[in-house]
């Protein structure tokens, strides 16, 4: 496996700015992937989360987009209003490092349209948002995507779902014919798979770190706990275990805002970031979350999805995952590249069986809660690798 940028077919400039992040070589799915994509592969990228997809395809983009070129040459389609700032962010980040001058814009509907036709007088190269917002800036005229030669499905398994297909399908046909596209997801179910062959015919390359997909620094628990008592538990636990940042996830979005009332009412420093959230409610919960000001966020899988927060060291699941894919995406928020992390499930003892189905789809064991052990063990010390 290639172990270092530069033997990648990267620029010294790129690998530079890499290098000046702290970032010494690439993790599995980047050795496996950026020269295929610097080849013009269509790939197809299903790999656990937290194992640097997004600099996957980053680092060619940088490496393949035209300064000179005034126009958008790349669209990086994402789910959700977090985790397309997270890709325009990680943009800005190795462009002050040193990588090369992209320019970069996202694009999200729900947000001030004419602030962001008023930013698209500067030409980004790469634009980075909603499917819905692009579209209807090239109808308005103010987005130009004739010159466009990249297109990057983030999480193309909740892109290609029922919801929201119809809208991606109506952008590819605004692209020129001849272009590269990329998919990624840390699962990929079957229709959202034949929908992606469907539209590209791309290669398929599943990388998998771990037997069954979860971060090897990660401890899982459960702590069987009536359903009336669970609340009063995340509060207690909050209270009794070394919890800096943790993660509730909650399957529905009116139970996470009544769990909310009541850990704030009993003290606990919580926030909630849910699909019904404004986006300024949503962006100031991150920002508290990631200050330390805020100790639980609360949230549901959609909200949550593509997620990365630094330090997370507690996921806790207050209601149980719907199936084991879910688990892994919520399990992912925590022990990512190499840190460490746990995950508590709460179940009540009616789910006892399903607590049983998800040990054994998952192929882990999950541990009984002894609070004076439920700490984020110790991961060996190891060179940084780029997560995503």
């Amino acid at each position: 496996m290639t172990n270092t940028f530069e033997a990648l077919g990267l620029s010294p400039v790129l690998t530079a700015a890499v290098s000046k992040l702290g970032f010494q070589e690439p993790m599995p799915v980047q050795a496996q992937s950026v020269q295929r994509i610097l080849a013009g592969e269509n790939l197809l990228i299903e790999a656990p989360t937290g194992t640097g997809k997004t600099l996957a395809y980053l680092l060619p983009l940088l490496e393949r987009v035209r300064l000179e070129q005034a126009a958008a040459q790349a669209v990086i389609l994402a789910p959700t209003y977090e985790l397309a700032m997270q890709i325009a962010g990680e943009i800005d980040r190795l462009r002050q490092a040193g990588a090369p001058a992209v320019r970069s814009q996202g694009l999200i509907g729900g947000a001030n349209i004419a602030r962001q036709i008023d930013k698209l007088k500067s030409k980004p190269q790469i634009v980075a948002g909603s499917a819905g917002r692009i579209i209807e800036l090239a109808h308005k005229g103010k987005l130009k995507l004739a010159q466009v030669q990249y297109l990057v499905l983030d999480e193309f398994d909740r892109l290609l779902d029922d919801q929201n297909q119809g809208t991606v399908a109506e952008l590819i046909k605004m692209l020129p014919a001849q272009h590269q596209t990329l998919f990624l997801s840390a699962t990929a179910p079957h229709k959202a798979l034949e929908r992606a062959m469907q539209l590209a015919q791309p290669a398929v390359l599943r990388v998998e770190e771990g037997p069954v997909n979860l971060p090897a620094a990660l401890e899982n628990f459960y702590l069987m706990t009536p359903f009336r008592e669970k609340v009063e538990m995340v509060r207690k636990l909050a209270r009794t275990l070394p919890v800096a940042r943790g993660l509730v996830f909650v399957n529905r979005a009116f139970d996470a805002q009544r769990t909310l009332a009541k850990l704030q009412f009993d003290g606990i420093r919580a926030a909630s970031l849910l699909g019904t959230d404004d986006k300024m409610a949503r962006k100031n919960a991150i920002t508290a979350f990631r200050s330390g000001k805020v100790q639980l966020l609360l949230a549901t899988d959609l909200a949550a999805r593509g997620l990365d927060i630094a330090g997370i060291d507690y996921v806790f699941n207050l209601d149980l995952p719907e199936n084991a894919s879910v688990y892994q995406h919520r399990a992912g928020r925590t022990a990512r590249a190499g840190a460490k992390g746990c995950v508590v499930t709460l179940a009540d003892p009616k789910e006892a069986l399903r607590l049983s189905g998800l040990e054994q789809s998952l192929h882990i064991e999950l541990k009984p809660l002894k609070r004076q052990t439920a700490q984020p063990r110790e991961s060996k010390p190891a060179a940084h690798k780029v997560g995503k």
